[in-house]
C-alpha cells in the first residue's frame, strides 16, 4: 500500500485492499484462493514479491503460490521447508504485532536453512528505514480460534513479502494492513479448504451412491431373475416372518401371485408339522428342509436357507430367504425308504418294517396291576410315516398298513403310552388286544414246481391283495418272507381274531389265475398276542408256533381246502 505520509491513506488504496479481500473470499478452489492471496499482496499492499507458504498435513510448509516474479515462481513453487526451520524464523527478529521482521543484520544466519527463498539484489540502504535486499518480513496466518474474536488458532501458513514499492520499511498503517490481510487470508484459506473437503466428500458420496445404486440394481436383478425362489421377510416384532417381497420363481413354485404372497408370513404357508423347524430357522438363520403350501392345497418340499440382514444401528432387521425346490429329491428319498421297508414283489411291508412297527407298539416293561386293556382307537398311531401321506400318491399307498408312532421301544414311563395286554388264554373276557396272525400258504411249493416261479409270484401277489382287502384300515399286512405273511390287528378279542383268520382263509382258498390257468392254495393261521414286556421276535415266534400247531392238527389232504 503506497502512502505519501501516514496516517493519511489514499482512498484508492483502501479500495484496492477491499477488492483483494473480496477476491480471495470468492475464489472457486483452494488453488485459486492461494494465488489470489499472493496476487492481493502485490496488487493492494504495495509489495513487489509475495509468497504463500502453506502448512501441509505433516506439518511442513510448501510454497503454494507466488506473485510478482515469474522466475521466482518457476524456481521455488512446490518446494518444501521444514516446520523446525519455519519455527526458528518465526521466533527471531522483531515482533511487529503478529508480524515477524528479520533485518539483514540478523538474517544471514538463515541463509543455509531449508526454507525456499528468493534473493533480490539492490543497493545498500541510504537512510535508516530504507528496505535492504536481505530484509525478511513474514505474516503468519492463523485460523480463527475456537472462542472467536481475535483468538488465534492453529497455523495455516505464512505470507512472506519482499521489496516494498516505496523502498521503505512499512510504517504503522502498512504493518496493520498486512496483519489484517494475513488474518483475512487465513479465513479465506480455511474456508477454501473446507469447501475443497466438502467437494471431495460430495464426490466420494456420489461415487458411493452410484456404487450403492449399482449394487442395488445388481441385487434386484439377481433377486428377480434367480432360477430358484427368493423372498425377503420381516424379522422381529409383531410382523415377524411377514413376507415383504418375492421373486417370480417362488411365485411360480407356490402358484401364488406376488400381491397375494405379501398377505402371508412363512408360518402361514408352512406345513403344520414343520412349524417348529421354521421358527428355529427364522430366529437363528441357517437352513432347513420343510414343506410349503401351494395355492391348490398341496405341499411342496423345499430347502429353506435364511440369511439375517443386519442394520448397524438397529440390529437384525430382515431375513433374506432362498427357497429351493427339492420335491424330486424328497420323492426319490421316499421311494428308496419305501423300497427298503417294503417287499418288492407284493408291495407289502417287509420283515424289517413289520418288526419296527411291532416294536414301536410295545414297551420294555410288562403291565403292572390292573392296567387298562389295549386301546381300540387308532388315533395314537395315525401320524406314522406322515411323509408318505403328504404326497397322497398311489405309488406310496400303504394299503391297510398299521401305522404306529415313531420310535422303537422305551415307551414305559410316558403318560401317553397305554400298555398292550393280551386277552385271557382260556376264555373271551372282553379284553381287546393286539392280535398277530401268522399265515403260511399250503400247497404253494407244488405250484412253483409244476408251473414255474412266474406262476408262484402271481399267486403271492394275489394272496397279498386278498389279505389287504380282508383287513381293516389301519391293520398291517406284511410279507415275512417266502409264502409267509403276518397280520397285525389291534383292538381284537379272541373270538374276533379267530373270525378274522377264518375269513382270510376263505378268501385265500378261492381259485387264482396264474399263467393262464386257475390254481388253488390253502392257508394255515396261527394267532399270537402281543403284550408289553415281549420283544417283536418273541411275539412272531409265538404266532409261528401256533400256526404250526394248527397246520399239524389238520389232515394234509384238507389243508388246501381249508
Amino acid at each position: 500500500m503506497e502512502t505519501e505520509s501516514e496516517p493519511y491513506v489514499r482512498l484508492a488504496s483502501l479500495r484496492q485492499l477491499h477488492r483483494a479481500m473480496a477476491d480471495m473470499n470468492t475464489a472457486r478452489s483452494l488453488a485459486d484462493t492461494l494465488q489470489t492471496v499472493a496476487d492481493g499482496v502485490v496488487g493492494a499492499l504495495g509489495y513487489e514479491l509475495a509468497c504463500v507458504n502453506l502448512v501441509r498435513p505433516d506439518g511442513d510448509l510448501v510454497v503454494a503460490a507466488l506473485a510478482g516474479n515469474t522466475a521466482a515462481e518457476a524456481l521455488i513453487t512446490g518446494r518444501v521447508g521444514s516446520r523446525d526451520s519455519w519455527d526458528r524464523r518465526l521466533h527471531m527478529g522483531e515482533r511487529w504485532g503478529d508480524l515477524v521482521f528479520i533485518p539483514h543484520t540478523e538474517g544471514w544466519v538463515l541463509d543455509d536453512d531449508d526454507v525456499p527463498q528468493w534473493y533480490t539484489d539492490g543497493p545498500a540502504p541510504r537512510f535508516e528505514d530504507e528496505w535492504h535486499p536481505s530484509d525478511r518480513l513474514f505474516a503468519p496466518m492463523y485460523a480463527p480460534g475456537p472462542q472467536g474474536g481475535g483468538t488465534s488458532g492453529e497455523l495455516v501458513g505464512v505470507l512472506s513479502v519482499d521489496r516494498p514499492r516505496n523502498g521503505r520499511r512499512p510504517g504503522a498503517w502498512g504493518r496493520e494492513a498486512l496483519q489484517m490481510y494475513a488474518f483475512q487470508a487465513a479465513i479465506a484459506i480455511s474456508n477454501a479448504r473446507l469447501r475443497s473437503n466438502m467437494q471431495r466428500a460430495l464426490v466420494r458420496l456420489e461415487r458411493e451412491q452410484q456404487a450403492l445404486r449399482a449394487s442395488e440394481e445388481s441385487f434386484r436383478q439377481a433377486f428377480e431373475y434367480a432360477p430358484s425362489g427368493m423372498a425377503i421377510a420381516e424379522m422381529g416384532g409383531d410382523q415377524h416372518g411377514r413376507i415383504l417381497r418375492t421373486n417370480d420363481a417362488l411365485c411360480r413354485l407356490l402358484g401364488r401371485p406376488a400381491s397375494a404372497m405379501r398377505r402371508y408370513s412363512f408360518s402361514d404357508l408352512v406345513h403344520p408339522e414343520d412349524i417348529g423347524t421354521l421358527l428355529r430357522t427364522s430366529a437363528e438363520g441357517g437352513r432347513a428342509e420343510l414343506r410349503l403350501g401351494r395355492r391348490d392345497g398341496s405341499y411342496v418340499w423345499v430347502s429353506l436357507r435364511n440369511s439375517v440382514v443386519a442394520d448397524a444401528a438397529d440390529g437384525p432387521r430382515f431375513l433374506l430367504t432362498h427357497v429351493e425346490d427339492i420335491e424330486e429329491r424328497k420323492r426319490r428319498e421316499l421311494q428308496l425308504a419305501h423300497r427298503a421297508s417294503h417287499d418288492s414283489l407284493t408291495g407289502l411291508p417287509n420283515s424289517a418294517e413289520l418288526r419296527a412297527r411291532l416294536s414301536a407298539r410295545l414297551c420294555r416293561q410288562p403291565p403292572h396291576g390292573a392296567l387298562p386293556a389295549a386301546v381300540d382307537s387308532m388315533a395314537p398311531y395315525e401320524s406314522f410315516d406322515s411323509q408318505d401321506a403328504a404326497y397322497g400318491s398311489a405309488a406310496f399307498d400303504r394299503g391297510h398298513d398299521f401305522d404306529f408312532p415313531p420310535g422303537s421301544e422305551g415307551f414305559d414311563g410316558y403318560d401317553h403310552h397305554v400298555h398292550t395286554v393280551a386277552p385271557a388264554a382260556d376264555y373271551d373276557d372282553g379284553t381287546k388286544g393286539l392280535a398277530v396272525l401268522f399265515c403260511d400258504l399250503d400247497g404253494f411249493k407244488s405250484i412253483n414246481d409244476r408251473f414255474g416261479h412266474n406262476a408262484g409270484d402271481a399267486v403271492l401277489i394275489e394272496v397279498a391283495r386278498r389279505l389287504s382287502n380282508g383287513v381293516r384300515d389301519g391293520d398291517t399286512v406284511a410279507r415275512l418272507g417266502g409264502d409267509e405273511f403276518v397280520i397285525l390287528a389291534d383292538g381284537l378279542g379272541r373270538a374276533d381274531a379267530q373270525d378274522l383268520a377264518v375269513r382270510l382263509r376263505n378268501e385265500i382258498i378261492q381259485p387264482i389265475r396264474a399263467e393262464g390257468r386257475a390254481v388253488r392254495v390253502g392257508a394255515s393261521f396261527g394267532i399270537g398276542w402281543a403284550h408289553c414286556g415281549m420283544t417283536a421276535d418273541e411275539v412272531l415266534k409265538s404266532a409261528d408256533e401256533r400256526m404250526y400247531v394248527e397246520k399239524r392238527s389238520r389232515p394234509k389232504q384238507h389243508r388246501r381246502a381249508g
